[in-house]
């Protein structure tokens, strides 16, 4: 038997999660406000525990590159647009 999966109450589809863009916020004020004092601190650490933390950072920064997968022989075709690489 299949049971009827219907949405009642709660957001609607799409609807952003206030909680969520909140707590974001807050965390951009953190920063903000220790951005110099976080270039003191890295200068603190060794140079291993530096580059550590950046690899961890970077996840923040830059985002994560999704693999193109296909099957042999399929032709894979790039357009480049202004320094941008659209498949």
């Amino acid at each position: 038997m299949k049971i009827d999966k219907k949405k009642y109450g709660g957001r609607q589809k799409n609807t952003p999660n206030k909680l969520t863009s909140e707590l974001r916020n807050l965390v951009k004020v953190i920063v903000s406000n220790q951005l110099e004092t976080i270039e003191t601190d890295l200068k603190k650490i060794k140079p291993h525990q530096r580059i550590e933390l950046i690899i961890k950072l970077m996840n923040f920064i830059i985002p994560k590159q999704n693999s193109i997968t296909g099957t042999e022989g399929e032709k894979i075709e790039f357009i480049i647009t202004k320094g941008k690489t659209i498949l």
